[in-house]
């Protein structure tokens, strides 16, 4: 087929062809208001299952869009309007793709929420590339239904179709549905096409090492991160951040030790010690918090905190380390200072 030769399909017939695809997608979406407004309420920080806690989970790895995340999680007033307002952005937008009511100007939408959802959570997903494949899938079908619009079954169809005086502006070209005003279609199509294809690569290789290299992925096990581990007075002092696991549990520390330069156990506090662990001595700085469980200390998906371990009467120096012990049997070390 010659490429010069070729024609570009009516853009009605190609809003028709991506009817599913603006249903699905719009139900994506206004699906999430759905689950957190109407279903159940999601939006209460102090009910469980508040999504602000799943905002902080992609935090330890997100993508270009950390300071804002981090931000958010530590102003959880601020987090909570953000949440309200991101989810009635979800129904518009959801709701109007279904409709095909202002179809281009709502897949300009779907693609924002897209790649939000991709730099930040893309990096989750325990089976399979899941948060991944929602966000890159999205570009992709934002950018489609800008192309395509909407025709037949559609409002932007009805209001064309009793041509009302604003379908025939450019502007609603832009925006609604109809023939868009470009005069090198083509050109602009490969361009962006490329540019989601360039983005799809660069993120499944960030993420995952899904282009080159050894595949990895960082939602299967936790893996805690120790730091400022420091004697202030009587108390041993330390810094905790879960960066890495599965996010709808927690890391359940059994046991914390300090170790001695000949391996000898200075102190132990054992899995008793850690359901009972003192809240005045954990200071959570994000949403999502550090705290006792039933039978250990319970550590969210990208809960970090400031904890105290009373050492009075101990011998301890910066030749000794740090012990934090999993459930799992995994074990992370640090050094004091």
């Amino acid at each position: 087929m010659n490429i010069k030769n070729y024609k570009l399909p009516q853009v009605g017939a190609s809003g028709l062809f991506s009817l599913s695809m603006r249903w699905v997608i719009g139900w994506t979406y206004f699906s999430a208001f759905w689950r957190r407004v109407v279903l159940e309420n999601k939006l209460n920080p102090d009910i469980a299952g508040y999504v602000g806690e799943k905002f902080n989970h992609f935090l330890p790895n997100a993508l270009g869009i950390k300071p804002i995340i981090e931000y958010m999680v530590m102003h959880p007033h601020d987090l909570q309007l953000a949440m309200i307002l991101f989810t009635m952005v979800e129904a518009i937008v959801g709701l109007f793709m279904i409709l095909g009511l202002f179809t281009r100007l709502m897949s300009v939408g779907v693609f924002g929420l897209a790649f939000g959802i991709l730099l930040g959570s893309g990096w989750l997903g325990t089976t399979c590339l899941d948060e991944w494949q929602i966000g890159i899938l999205g570009l992709a079908g934002g950018f489609t239904l800008f192309l395509t619009g909407s025709d037949v079954y559609s409002f932007d169809h009805y209001f064309m179709q009793r041509k009302s005086k604003f379908t025939s502006t450019s502007w609603f070209r832009w925006l609604g549905s109809g023939t868009l005003p470009l005069e090198n279609m083509k050109t602009f199509i490969l361009s962006f096409s490329l540019f989601i294809f360039g983005i799809a690569l660069f993120t499944n290789q960030s993420f995952h090492g899904g282009v080159w290299g050894t595949l990895h992925n960082k939602s299967v096990k936790p893996k805690v991160e120790i730091s400022n581990v420091r004697l202030n007075g009587s108390d041993l002092t330390f810094e905790m951040y879960r960066t890495e696991g599965v996010d709808v549990y927690g890391s359940f520390l059994i046991g914390i030790q300090i170790i001695g330069p000949n391996n000898q156990v200075i102190k132990s506090l054992s899995v008793d010690s850690m359901s009972k662990f003192p809240l005045e001595r954990i200071k959570n700085q994000y949403v999502t918090k550090v705290k006792p469980g039933k039978h250990s200390l319970i550590i969210p998906l990208g809960a970090k905190a400031d904890l105290a371990i009373d050492v009075r009467g101990l011998s301890i120096s910066n030749k000794d380390t740090l012990k934090l012990i999993d459930v799992s049997g995994i074990e992370w070390t640090a050094k004091i200072q």
